[in-house]
């Protein structure tokens, strides 16, 4: 999601300047190189963030004969950073002249390069492996990096290191070694936590989430989330940060789903897919998905424009058919469905939510058997609910006491004579269901006014000077003259 969000908040003014020429991609990454070193030198952390985004609108152009005169420009020729980064990047003669001719006119590197440039050359070359598929040295060269960034405490760093820690987890997650980085994490994320590194903890953060929920170790990451340090007020502010509050919210909302907290998943699935932006559409998809299965678990029917949105139709067609099955309490059709998108439920890992969706099932077209007759045999409820077990009868007795005492259905059961009796439906404006419908539309409203408040807020008295000491002494002083001059008119009063 991290890439897509940030390919779509690009600079306008150096797209508009690209070549397909390498000596010009050449310059555009030089043009970064100082871009970095100004805001290193200024502290100024939002030039770094553009050229962070300046590269990944270059990212597809990224040779290896152009990283490898890039590393030349940017390191000193024979530095052990140089040497270690070059051998990740295969020599190609056939560009040499070319390059050549793009560096002439240059001026020479830095004698001692910052370690922002340095951090920025581990961190293009990371892209360039994972973009070549080269894994096993992606891994090496991110455990390179992680290694120099423990040496750093500087805060124009802090952005440079999030986008490697990103590539570091990613390396790792393509060869399916997630979990010997674990532990790195951890201490990193304690690192970040003491260096008051807000973007540094929500990046790690949302790593350890996705690390601990990749070998479903849901209880783990609930106790980490729980105890670790949020910046959700900040989150509506920086756009870095809110992009990883959307990526924590949907990694929350897996947790609460698969705790049972359907309501709460709920809410912050669908606020995961609001805050997401535009770009990011398999992010979004992803928390349509899981927000259906959710919605579906809570007896709930998601409209037919949730399947019906622009880009997402074919990734959503499994779930609409499971909603069609749901929604008709059809057993048989339920299990055809899930039979044949079961590869699909297995790589959105969703086949045991679908698991549970079967007492759903079973419950709606209970419901609408209920609704149909007045007064059925238990015989042609377990016909009509389609039930496979050794004993249809005993178990629609069972089923059928059960929607009863939950009060799904309005009904009586007559054991003696095996018969189902429906109670007359009354006018349901005489019930508290609208009452219930309008205070949920209304808490939904006010939570929504609340995050665009707090949005707007700035911290309190930011637009004052700090009280000085002479002052403060001055302001204590003449309170207690005051006090002492009270205490002495009430003693005459006396």
């Amino acid at each position: 999601m991290t890439q897509d969000v940030e390919m779509k908040e690009q600079q306008p003014a150096p797209s508009s300047s690209l070549s397909s020429t390498s000596p010009s991609i050449l310059q555009h990454f030089k043009d970064i190189a100082a871009l970095i070193e100004m805001g290193a030198y200024t502290r100024e952390v939002r030039r770094i963030v553009r050229a962070i985004r300046w590269t990944i609108q270059l990212r597809k152009k990224l040779k290896a004969s152009l990283l490898s005169a890039f590393l030349n420009f940017a390191l000193l020729p024979g530095s052990e950073v140089h040497s270690r980064l070059s051998s990740y990047v295969p020599s190609e003669e056939e560009h040499d002249m070319e390059v050549d001719s793009a560096t002439s006119g240059t001026q020479a590197p830095a004698k001692h390069p910052l370690p922002e440039l340095e951090i920025y050359c581990y961190l293009l070359v990371l892209i360039f492996l994972i973009d070549q598929k080269r894994y096993s040295e992606a891994k090496a060269c991110s455990s390179a990096g992680i290694a120099r960034i423990r040496n750093l405490n500087r805060r124009t760093v802090d952005v440079l290191a999030s986008r490697l820690y990103f590539y570091y987890s990613l390396s790792y997650e393509l060869t399916e070694d997630l979990a010997e980085i674990r532990g790195n994490l951890l201490a990193l994320h304690r690192t970040a936590t003491l260096r008051h590194d807000e973007l540094g903890q929500e990046t790690l953060l949302n790593l350890l989430l996705r690390n601990y929920l990749h070998y479903n170790l849901y209880d783990q990451a609930e106790k980490l989330r729980s105890k670790a340090p949020r910046f959700e007020a900040h989150s509506n502010q920086q756009a870095n940060l809110k992009t990883l509050f959307c990526r924590y919210l949907f990694y929350l909302g897996k947790i609460r789903t698969i705790q049972l907290e359907y309501t709460d998943a709920k809410e912050s699935l669908l606020q995961a897919a609001r805050k997401a932006p535009v770009s990011a559409l398999g992010f979004r998809v992803l928390c349509n998905k899981w927000a259906v299965i959710v919605r579906l678990l809570l007896g709930e029917i998601p409209e037919r424009t949730v399947f019906m949105q622009k880009g997402m139709e074919k990734a959503l067609r499994p779930y609409f058919e499971l909603t069609n099955a749901v929604r008709i309490g059809d057993l048989e059709l339920f299990k055809a469905v899930a039979e044949k998108f079961a590869s699909t439920f297995s790589s959105d890992r969703t086949n045991n939510l679908i698991v549970r969706l079967r007492h759903n099932v079973i419950r709606t077209g209970l419901r609408n058997i209920s609704i149909s007759y007045s007064r059925i045999s238990l015989a042609d409820v377990a016909k009509k609910l389609r039930l496979d077990s050794p004993n249809p009868i005993a178990d629609a007795e069972s089923i059928v006491s059960k929607a009863i005492r939950d009060g799904a259905i309005d009904a009586t059961l007559d054991h003696a004579k095996g018969w189902m009796v429906s109670k007359e439906t009354g006018d349901i404006y005489s019930t508290n269901e609208p009452q219930i419908a309008f205070n949920s539309r209304i808490a939904f409203c006010l939570n929504m006014h609340n995050e665009a408040v707090r949005a707007l807020r700035f911290p309190p008295n930011s637009h004052k000077e700090k009280e000085s000491a002479e002052k403060r002494r001055e302001r204590q002083q003449q309170e207690q003259e005051l006090a002492k001059h009270i205490a002495e008119e009430d003693d005459d009063e006396f």
